[in-house]
């Protein structure tokens, strides 16, 4: 490679990453958690979701209920069903039938922030088919949603900047950007000798050396993987930039009509015919009906249009189970005023191309498609895209503090690789710490998770800021969150009683999971903060021995 072909991909490579690094370390480590998001979720409220079948899932009663408290007739109604089946998002509208009489109450039903409802009787909230209890976004927030969430910025969203998309998804969308060029730089300058590299590990060397080659090696080994990441990231964030111009184009403007065409939502519109049905419609007979029809399916989308009028029709979406099919989605509409079935399509046997496009980039990114081997293989990689971030900015930093370089730009780069340290080495005991906060605290809802984890974040990247030492930054901050992770297990057993051998024995495997995933990553940290005592003193004898013989020559 000539001089001025590695200049150029050196010097894009080190200020793309440069820019992202602190964001980018934030998205990688708590996108690592987020695939087990409902995981995390059945451990905070202590209730596993094997011990619950989605054929259980009791949609009349929940209709019912909301019969009480709302005239249901002439709504739409929507059930976003979770992975995990227990939870669903319920959506409800206002009714059709115009000469229903709004109640006028002043009762205002707490919606979720990022969807605005407008000043009427619509809802919007969360249901746990388990528990057959109802609760509002921020009440029913939990640490697998704060995490997901983190993982695109989505809590930047509150920044009152508004660019044709929300601050925080922008910023994300951008990270993605430069981080898809970052790789691409990466895997170009070390073209030539990638072969070489990544058979190089130098331990014992000085610690620029050490850093260098983990990250050539660990980029090297983790290149698929942050390669796709990347370019699924972009499609998922990025979406509506890239799909405006087909709206324009394509669809008038009207992007719910393009949303429909690529199976975001169920766009169809049925005219209201003021005749009301005799019986209320059950919703149970028509899931049983789909699970029949086909077996293995898992029913994520309920769509309920003009409830209760002869114009009343049910539409049910499902995707198969990867066990029998990779991509695939299933639709069925019902009418049940003639108790007939008006358009169908199988999830297995009727695959188009956009479920395979789908299928890919949600499967891939999402990282749902082999079990618990497929995503503790994912997550070791995510904390492997950590470790090449934090060894990339030790680079950046040793490669600038030369005696040739001013000052003033020592000192600039000095803070900067500092900041950066200590935001994203503070993220693993913030987090751990967040995990026994809201186990001791059973009622923590979307406020309590945000103050214990920001604040806590804030009050300790502070602390090591102040303290200017990467080294002692590095090594109190994988100690405190090596033994915080190895509390969490046990906080959680004294404080439910469910013990690592009882969920395990119970078959509770979800909560399980992440007390095992804590107590590895304590013993892990543990593990890596005595080697770096056994390094340091390591590097300090030779200087001892050294400074010994020049003392007996001299004496001599």
């Amino acid at each position: 490679m000539n001089i001025r072909n590695y200049n150029i991909y050196f010097n894009t490579h080190t200020i793309s990453g440069i820019i992202i690094c602190a964001l980018l370390y934030v998205i990688f480590f708590a996108g690592s958690f987020s695939f087990f998001r409902d995981e995390i979720s059945a451990w905070q409220k202590n209730r596993s979701a094997y011990a619950h079948q989605a054929s259980a899932n009791d949609y009349d009663y929940l209709l019912d209920s909301l019969h009480v408290a709302h005239n249901l007739q002439g709504r739409d109604i929507t059930f976003y069903v979770q992975d995990n089946n227990v939870q669903a998002y319920v959506s409800m509208g206002t009714s059709q039938d115009t000469t229903i009489k709004k109640k006028a109450n002043g009762q205002q039903v707490q919606r979720r922030g990022r969807r605005g409802r407008g000043n009427d009787d619509s809802a919007y909230f969360q249901y746990d088919f388990k528990q057959n209890k109802a609760g509002s976004y921020a009440e029913s927030y939990d640490m697998g949603e704060f995490l997901y969430r983190l993982h695109f910025l989505a809590q930047l969203n509150q920044v009152p900047i508004r660019i044709g998309t929300p601050f925080g998804y922008l910023v994300a969308g951008i990270v993605s950007f430069l981080f898809l060029f970052a790789l691409i730089t990466g895997l170009l300058l070390h073209w030539d000798k990638l072969v070489s590299n990544f058979f190089t590990f130098r331990p014992w060397s000085k610690w620029k050396t050490v850093w260098t080659d983990m990250h050539t090696a660990l980029g090297v080994i983790g290149f698929p993987f942050q390669l796709m990441y990347a370019v699924t990231g972009i499609v998922l964030i990025v979406n509506t930039a890239l799909i405006l111009p087909f709206s324009k184009v394509l669809y008038d403007g009207n992007s719910e009509k393009l949303y429909a065409a690529l199976g975001y939502n169920d766009a169809s519109t049925y005219e209201y015919r003021y005749q009301p049905l005799g019986d209320r419609v059950a919703l149970n007979p028509y899931l049983k009906q789909v699970n029949e029809r086909w077996p293995g399916s898992r029913v994520n989308r309920v769509y309920i249009k003009n409830y209760g009028d002869e114009s009343m029709h049910v539409t049910l979406e499902a995707v198969p189970s990867v066990k029998t099919n990779f991509a695939g989605s299933g639709k069925i509409t019902f009418h049940p005023a003639t108790q007939s079935i008006i358009y169908e399509k199988s999830p297995t046997t009727s695959v188009t191309y956009l479920d395979r496009v789908k299928a890919l980039i949600y499967r891939l990114h999402f990282g749902d498609f082999g079990g618990y081997p497929v995503k503790a293989t994912f997550f070791v990689l995510g904390i492997m895209g950590c470790v090449v971030i934090i060894s990339g900015i030790l680079i950046w930093l040793v490669a600038r503090d030369k005696k040739n370089i001013p000052l003033h730009k020592r000192r600039f780069n000095f803070w900067a690789s500092n900041v950066f340290i200590a935001i994203c080495l503070t993220m693993l005991p913030v987090t751990a710490l967040t995990f026994i906060a809201i186990k001791l605290n059973p009622a923590a809802d979307q406020a309590f998770i945000y103050r214990v984890y920001f604040y806590s974040w804030l009050a300790l990247s502070l602390l090591y800021v102040a303290r200017r030492n990467l080294r002692v930054t590095n090594k109190e901050t994988l100690l405190i969150g090596a033994l915080l992770g190895l509390c969490v297990p046990i906080v959680n057993g004294v404080k439910t009683g469910n013990w690592m051998w009882k969920t395990y024995l119970t078959g509770a495997l979800d909560i399980f999971l992440i007390d095992l995933l804590w107590l590895v990553i304590g013993i892990v940290g543990l593990i890596a903060v005595y080697r770096i005592r056994l390094d340091t003193k390591k590097m300090h004898v030779p200087k001892r021995t050294i400074s010994t013989l020049k003392e007996a020559v001299s004496s001599e």
